[in-house]
């Protein structure tokens, strides 16, 4: 199915009336609302540029700690075209929305210093928790142009190779000593920050290197992901100068920390026993950290039912539940996010919840 089915499938399904159409429109709605709210900052600065920062905060979190409903949830639909169709519009609304920005930002609009830095601060909220999201779910279409889509997003931002790795290593090796992005007990968030990043880089490197070896079709991966990023800060450059280069390299380092917010958190401390035959345990409920908070959930389009997502990779997001007997973070994945950032609050709010620590081999 191409991009204008897909596109046609949500217009169809947006315009109807069942489970399906309300968490569609509630995804489309919660995703799109920042952006309409960046637009008009630009347009209009002041209080349009602070309402943009204010909506994916802390509106997001007074919803999430008062709505009485539960997140957007379509049982059955791993095959929804409606999901691909939004993802996919995300994608490019990222991909024409960075650049529009940078340039405005960096002089190409006369703004006050005050919505300058409002503006700034809710495109990367939004970078971060919205389109890392939506890169997220695109690299595991089968749709090599939807997959494309999210190579770009990650690109754009500097941190293509996540792309290669989260797919080829962490999948694969999540909740052991082997999977860079899995943060061990006691380890504070700059540590795992520090190790994590370059580990990542080099895993999903090799891994790419060895399916190379055996099909060996078009470019290198590692050749895409570094020409896009150059290419984005290029391009930075042809619309701002020197200042368009910070202001892309500081939104893109922003987008890697809360993606790397969101691995640390949603594993910390998690490890899978070892069988018998030295293999890990299968992946289960207990190697995840889960978030039910609808409002965060749709907003990073159900990204924090993670646990799903880990036991069914190519599930549309709409279809990702909340398994029984799953790990449950106590706040919703921003607030612990940021709870990150302070580890003595993050160590005593979570090596209390952590489960036993596996035996060393696990008896079936």
């Amino acid at each position: 199915m191409g991009l204008h089915d897909r596109f046609g499938a949500l217009a169809r399904v947006l315009r109807g009336g069942d489970e399906g159409t309300r968490a569609m429109r509630a995804f489309a709605m919660i995703t799109l609302a920042p952006v309409v709210l960046l637009l008009a900052g630009l347009a209009i600065g002041g209080w349009g540029a602070v309402l943009a920062f204010g909506f994916i905060s802390p509106a997001v979190l007074l919803l999430d700690r008062f709505a009485a409903r539960a997140a957007p949830h379509v049982p059955g639909a791993d095959e929804f075209p409606a999901a691909d169709g939004l993802s996919a519009l995300l994608a490019m609304v990222h991909l024409g929305l960075l650049p529009l920005m940078v340039w405005a930002l960096a002089g190409g609009i006369e703004l006050s210093i005050g919505a300058r830095v409002a503006l700034f601060a809710g495109l990367g909220l939004w970078i971060g928790q919205v389109s890392n999201s939506n890169a997220h779910e695109l690299i595991h279409r089968q749709d090599r142009w939807l997959r494309g889509l999210g190579v770009a997003v990650y690109a754009s931002v500097g941190y293509g190779h996540h792309a290669s790795a989260h797919r080829l290593v962490h999948h694969r090796f999540v909740a052991t000593a082997d999977d860079p992005n899995t943060a061990q007990r006691g380890e504070s968030f700059y540590a795992f920050a520090r190790r994590a990043w370059p580990a990542e880089f080099v895993a999903g490197r090799q891994m790419e290197t060895q399916l190379r070896a055996r099909v060996k079709r078009g470019p290198h991966p590692y050749a895409v992901y570094l020409g896009g990023a150059a290419l984005a800060a290029v391009l930075a450059m042809v619309l701002g100068g020197f200042r368009g280069l910070v202001i892309w390299a500081g939104l893109a380092a922003w987008a890697q920390v809360q993606l790397l917010l969101s691995d640390y958190v949603q594993h910390y401390g998690l490890l899978r026993a070892r069988l018998p035959n030295g293999k890990p345990e299968p992946v289960g409920p207990g190697h995840s950290w889960d978030a039910p908070h609808w409002a965060s959930s749709a907003l990073m389009l159900n990204a924090p039912r993670h646990a799903d997502h880990h036991a069914h990779p190519g599930r549309a997001y709409p279809a990702l539940d909340l398994p029984d007997g799953g790990l449950r973070l106590p706040y919703s994945l921003p607030v612990m996010a940021t709870l990150a950032l302070v580890p003595p609050l993050w160590f005593r709010l979570m090596d209390r919840r952590l489960p036993p620590a596996p035996p060393p081999l696990l008896r079936l």
